[in-house]
């Protein structure tokens, strides 16, 4: 299949400027030379997009999502590379782009629809659908700065979608709006899928990703870090998201005190990033060791939705210890809680500890859907009076969904279809 949009080692730089002449006398003692530094948006992209492809391009704010869109569309020159795009282009990269504000709606249809490429008699062909599509018949020949923010994607993406275009470009337009309109413009971009059509659009929903495309290129500070089916790409975004917390954990957890001055006033108190239950360990028996088992370990990072997770926890008890209970807790990215028990709930007596030993927590069935989950680790006395060692999400484990199912339960459906001929019922599955 012939490639619709081709991205070859494509590069783009800013300049950022620190300082700003504005009189002749600044200009001529510095001869016209203003001091700048160098920003790299993008660096070295390669991507190639089929016709008939849907591609979602994610990344965390500040990564290049925007600016490799707009450089497919035209709108920014690439400082190195090449970008090659086949058939027409519509592109509704940012809220009301193309709008004047003292013209009317109506007349900024036909201007907006005029920069894109629609020759006058085609726009006063598709005017109506455009008018009724956008749900603004009442203001279309009010000005446009009455308009709210809603009204003006409303009006921005009709006109962009009855472009007919062969490659539609989108940012962050579908996030827009309500309920109704997101939609509206779903069940658009649906019947473009079946027509053929290429679309390219920037988002940060993952259940969108996985709903609509067929790929999804991750971007990390202007770099392609990630290219796959929509499953790989979600869990590629999350785990840089992941990364790029915890190294900002790291930086904040810094000691702030030199070693002197923690020797010799040990009233100050320093943040250590640990929870209130692990300050107050008692250390009469440790966690050693916590690991994730599951039929892919060793080949995957991850699990697929269905299969058995076993959480084995290894302790160390320094002497023997009655009426122990082990407990976990799993919460998603977000601090969600998404599950949690302990031994004393689940009616699994621990009996005395003395030594080594191991407890597993395991499921047949990982009843989620992609993501990333933390695993707390706690280990106390029966009326929890003294908590042995209590790991507050130190641990982790990845989903990955390969379907298209949106959300975070994995429910196993089964799906049977009855059709009736008369008086006879045929049960299809």
């Amino acid at each position: 299949m012939a490639a619709a949009v081709q991205v070859d080692d494509v590069a783009k730089r800013f300049r950022l400027y620190k300082e700003k002449y504005t009189s002749l006398k600044e200009r001529v003692i510095h001869l016209g030379k203003v001091p700048y530094e160098e920003f790299w948006a993008l660096r070295d992209i390669d991507l190639t997009i089929e016709q008939g492809e849907t591609v979602g391009l994610l990344g965390h704010n500040g990564s290049g999502k925007s600016t490799l869109l707009k450089c497919i569309a035209g709108i920014l020159q690439p400082t190195s590379g090449r970008i090659e795009v086949v058939g027409r282009l519509a592109a509704l990269l940012e809220l009301g782009a193309g709008f004047h504000p003292e013209l009317t709606g109506r007349e900024n249809v036909f201007l907006n629809a005029s920069i894109l490429g629609m020759p006058k008699k085609e726009i006063a062909k598709r005017f109506d659908e455009i008018v009724a599509f956008a749900e603004l018949e009442k203001f279309i020949d009010n000005q446009v700065k009455h308009y709210s923010s809603g009204m003006y994607v409303r009006l921005g993406f009709a006109v962009a979608v009855n472009m007919d275009p062969d490659v539609l470009l989108v940012d962050e337009v579908l996030a827009v709006g309500d309920e109704n309109f997101q939609r509206k413009c779903l069940d658009r971009v649906k019947r473009f899928q079946r027509e053929g059509r290429t679309i390219v659009f920037v988002t940060h929903s993952a259940d969108l990703i996985r709903q609509v495309c067929d790929r999804a290129a991750v971007l990390d500070h202007g770099v392609l870090v990630a290219l796959g089916t929509p499953g790989e790409a979600v869990r590629a975004y999350r785990e840089h998201l992941l990364q790029t917390d915890r190294a900002h954990e790291v930086e904040q957890l810094a000691p702030a005190l030199d070693e002197d001055t923690a020797e010799t006033d040990a009233s100050v108190e320093v943040d250590d990033g640990l929870s209130a239950q692990e300050r107050k360990r008692n250390f009469k028996l440790r966690i050693t060791d916590v690991r994730m088992e599951h039929p892919g370990a060793g080949e995957r990072p991850y699990l697929l939705p269905g299969e058995p997770l076993a959480i084995r926890v290894a302790y160390d008890a320094t002497e023997r210890l009655e009426d122990i209970v082990f407990g976990i807790a799993i919460h998603d990215i977000e601090g969600r809680l998404v599950f949690g028990s302990n031994t004393d709930f689940l009616g699994v007596p621990v009996g005395d500890v003395d030594g080594r030993g191991v407890v597993t927590f395991e499921t047949d069935a990982t009843p989620l859907l992609d993501g990333t989950y933390l695993v707390t680790i706690g280990v106390h006395s029966q009326d929890e009076g003294t908590v042995y060692d209590w790991q507050e999400q130190r641990h982790q484990f990845e989903v990955m969904n390969p379907g298209r199912g949106v959300g975070q339960v994995h429910l196993g459906l089964n799906v049977s279809v009855t059709r009736e001929r008369g008086e006879d019922a045929e049960l299809l599955r």
